[in-house]
């Protein structure tokens, strides 16, 4: 049964993605540029689904348990460090050069589209590279 709920969940999402304008990297390129032809749409769509987040995320943070009463481990860092700004930059230059970020890219590589892929193959290596490479520069006493 929960695997049921967690596809027509997911499937959920990524219809919400899809009649959003998300998947289309013309409108979120058009978001992101605040020189040229200025598209706020998505500014709508952030605007409805940041507070269902900030709920969503305030339930699990008093409960600790999915709905299903299994654990859920949060991040116990809160403060903001040059990792999480530099992170943030490149997660930003990526998404306003493809168009593209995490969630969408994955619900538009299904229908196929080959700038998604490339797009996805480049999100798995910057996080093998934070994972392998970057993790034993910064922190080699951990290995």
């Amino acid at each position: 049964m929960k695997k049921i709920i967690y596809f027509l969940t997911g499937l959920m999402f990524g219809i919400g993605l899809i009649i959003s304008g998300m998947t289309n990297p013309n409108k979120i390129i058009g978001f992101l540029n605040l020189s040229g032809y200025w598209d706020p749409s998505l500014m709508f769509v952030m605007m409805g689904a940041i507070p269902v987040s900030y709920l969503g995320y305030r339930y699990v943070e008093q409960k600790h348990t999915t709905y299903w009463g299994e654990a859920i481990h949060l991040p116990g860092k809160t403060h903001i460090n040059k990792e999480l700004i530099m992170g943030s930059l490149i997660f930003g230059a990526g998404w306003s050069l493809a168009g593209f970020c995490p969630g969408p890219a994955l619900v538009v590589l299904g229908v196929g589209s080959h700038k998604a892929a490339t797009f996805v193959i480049a999100m798995l290596i910057g996080m093998n590279f934070h994972d392998q490479i970057y993790l034993r520069f910064v922190n080699p006493s951990s290995q």
